[in-house]
């Protein structure tokens, strides 16, 4: 169980219309991360998986002017079909990532630890999205960046995605 601090923490809940197997391999394989991750009209034109706890998660997301916006994690935890957890605040093999931001490369310094939660509902997965911040502020900036809207509309780009792989 996790417990999250409203202060500190965003968390977008939904259960979608795919079963956890599919969400899971939409989370975990770069081919499907580029084909829902980033809400249009943005897109995410390359992504590197090494799924294993140290391991990294880098994609590259792209603005509808054609700015590029690397982003790099590390994985921290493992569940398949179940658990997926990640942070921003490391690098591949846990090595601390340095999060100054450069002029309009704001994610890059957002420190946050993603959780996602999937749970069978019947067919479908009750899917929780869990966004772990160290302070207010930060947790702040998140939430009026989009985090609510964006995460959502990445979520439903994700289960369409997948409902044509049935």
């Amino acid at each position: 169980m996790i417990r999250t601090d409203s202060n500190l923490d965003l968390v977008l809940e939904r259960v979608v219309d795919v079963p956890c197997e599919l969400v899971w391999e939409a989370w975990t394989k770069p081919e499907h991360i580029k084909e829902w991750f980033t809400p249009a009209p943005w897109k995410t034109v390359d992504c590197e998986i090494d799924l294993r706890p140290g391991g990294a998660f880098k994609t590259v997301m792209q603005s509808p002017e054609g700015q590029r916006f690397p982003n790099e994690g590390c994985f921290l935890e493992i569940v398949p079909n179940s658990k997926l957890v990640w942070t921003s605040s490391l690098l591949a093999n846990y090595r601390p990532a340095n999060l100054t931001a450069k002029p309009g490369h704001e994610c890059e310094e957002l420190a946050m630890t993603a959780i996602i939660l999937l749970e069978p509902h019947g067919k479908k997965t009750k899917y929780t999205a869990i966004a772990l911040h160290g302070d207010s502020e930060t947790r702040k900036r998140h939430a009026d960046m989009g985090f609510k809207d964006g995460w959502g509309k990445a979520l439903d780009q994700l289960v369409e995605h997948m409902k044509t792989l049935r």
